[in-house]
């Protein structure tokens, strides 16, 4: 069947129309889309996230002559029969000496979100006989324990590689151990270093804006360099906030890094 010239004419112009329709109609980027759906919920990290550096910070020798980690220990309060969680734990250098400093009372959960670095702490855990603590498989925006059962978290040269640092607060906040006639609220300690992101640490004014965005306070603080870094305490308080009522914080390069 042959169409009237009219009829040609009209569907060229109609052609014409959609086709410049679409070459002007532009995809809208998915500010969401390299986020996890499980922290789509809450705020993006309103700053930038350190590459994931390894689990070896530093040699376990070195930082023993340092006295690290039993000065950290001592100065977060730890006792023996608390309860414990170590994320980010790599290799296990602050689980096996937590899980001394607790005794056979205690117990010390430890957390990564590296399959293979969890694997090997295993090893090393069955290896020194450490039958006082567990280990888990966390994810970046979750660190998945246990509700009201800490009373100590542990937070050591990791929390500035945190991807989702408002979803992953707001979800760790609910293990702290509400109360405790013998030793009170769970708290969170944070081990970091004042520098920017891209030479992995997080400037502590930063840190303290995004623990505050979503519950906590600040209890405790001390520079020392000499241990690699700084020493922050945090306890949450008050209700714990919605995630569409988390103000993200601002974020202001270190000018002394």
């Amino acid at each position: 069947m042959f169409l009237p010239k009219p009829c040609f004419a009209l569907f060229a112009i109609t052609g014409i129309l959609l086709a410049t329709s679409l070459t002007a109609c532009k995809r809208v980027p998915d500010a969401d889309a390299d986020r996890a759906e499980t922290a789509r919920a809450y705020p993006p990290a309103s700053r930038p996230v350190s590459d994931l550096a390894g689990n070896q910070w530093s040699t376990e020798t070195a930082r023993d002559k340092r006295g690290e980690a039993e000065e950290i220990m001592k100065a977060a309060g730890l006792e023996p029969g608390m309860t414990v969680a170590d994320i980010g734990a790599g290799e296990g250098y602050y689980t096996v000496r937590l899980a001394e400093n607790v005794g056979t009372a205690g117990r010390v959960l430890a957390q990564d979100i590296d399959e293979a670095a969890i694997s090997r702490l295993g090893e090393r855990v069955n290896r020194e006989s450490l039958d006082n603590v567990s280990i888990k498989l966390g994810a970046p925006d979750d660190p998945r324990l246990p509700e009201n059962s800490f009373d100590r978290i542990f937070l050591v040269h990791m929390y500035h590689e945190v991807r989702e640092p408002y979803a992953f607060l707001s979800r760790l906040r609910p293990a702290l151990l509400n109360k405790s006639k013998e030793r009170g609220a769970g708290e969170v300690v944070v081990v970091d270093v004042n520098r920017n992101f891209e030479q992995h640490g997080i400037p502590p004014k930063q840190l303290f804006c995004e623990f505050e965005a979503v519950g906590y306070e600040l209890v405790g603080f001390m520079e020392r360099p000499e241990l690699g870094g700084y020493f922050a305490r945090f306890r949450a308080k008050g209700p714990a906030i919605e995630p569409g009522n988390i103000k993200p914080c601002a974020y202001k390069q270190n000018s002394e890094s």
